[in-house]
């Protein structure tokens, strides 16, 4: 079982707009609390380059 962690940007009182993350010892997960069975597992590559995005995407 995983801890999982709702992001601090997650919206909604009821809970059901979130990012969650998780992490083992060499994975991080992600998934989206209105489908929690869909988990993805990115690569530390991908994990950034997805921030990247999303930074970016902040800014414009």
């Amino acid at each position: 079982m995983f801890q999982w962690q709702k992001s601090s940007f997650s919206s909604g009182s009821d809970g059901s707009n979130c990012v969650e993350l998780a992490a083992t010892d060499t994975t991080l997960l992600l998934r989206e609390s209105d489908d929690p069975t869909r988990i993805l597992a990115p690569t530390r590559d991908a994990l950034a380059a997805l921030l990247r995005q999303i930074r970016a995407a902040e800014r414009t």
